[in-house]
């Protein structure tokens, strides 16, 4: 399924959508409506409905959404119905975390490479790979046939790390390196900062004291 011009953030909310039905499902719900999405998810109901709207019409007046149909759908947009090969680059002690992370796998997501610089941690496994030298970082692209890559190396490395994953295939990043990276048109980039997010707390809370 190939869809043009979705806003970012409803895909954002699809995901937020598809976790709250994974957990209706493990819960026992069969069907669910658009009012209760929209009360777990912080938007309006009308909001979830033009949300899904984007992909087809999944509901029935009256009824609501099947729990199940409906979360199988979400992963099937998401791309969460197809193993996704990731590469970590940079196994401190946050690669080494999310090497490690069980929740990649239930959401389709497998590490299958792990590289770094430090020659301590070279050769010791890190969840369910061996720590590799970043020297093999395109071999192991090639090899493993990587689609996404999680950069998790100091800001300063990060460009140059980003640099070589384009070079070598990588067309999808996640960069948690505290710093701006730039990558060119066609590449996938998300930036995970964690002091963005508490700064913007920090902001919230000044401003309703």
């Amino acid at each position: 399924m190939r869809v043009y011009k979705i806003p970012e953030a409803s895909v954002m909310r699809l995901v937020v959508y598809s976790r709250l039905l994974g957990q209706l499902m493990a819960e026992g719900v069969d069907t669910v409506s658009s009012r209760d999405i929209a009360r777990c998810a912080g938007v309006s109901s009308a909001q979830v409905r033009k949300d899904l709207a984007y992909f087809g019409a999944f509901g029935t007046r009256g009824v609501g959404y099947q729990v199940e149909r409906l979360y199988d759908s979400l992963r099937e947009i998401l791309g969460q119905d197809k193993q996704r090969r990731i590469m970590i680059v940079g196994v401190g002690r946050l690669g080494w975390a999310l090497a490690c992370y069980p929740g990649f796998y239930n959401k389709g997501y497998t590490v299958k490479a792990a590289v770094d610089v430090n020659p301590m941690l070279i050769g010791k496994a890190a969840g369910p790979v061996v720590v590799a030298d970043i020297k093999r970082m395109e071999e192991l692209i090639a090899a493993q046939e990587i689609e996404m890559a999680l950069i998790t190396v100091p800001a300063a490395a990060a460009q140059e790390v980003a640099d070589r994953l384009v070079a070598a295939g990588s067309r999808a990043i996640l960069n948690f390196a505290p710093c701006v990276i730039r990558v060119p048109h066609g590449v996938q980039l998300r930036n995970v900062d964690l002091t963005v997010n508490m700064e913007m707390l920090s902001f919230n809370l000044l401003q309703n004291s």
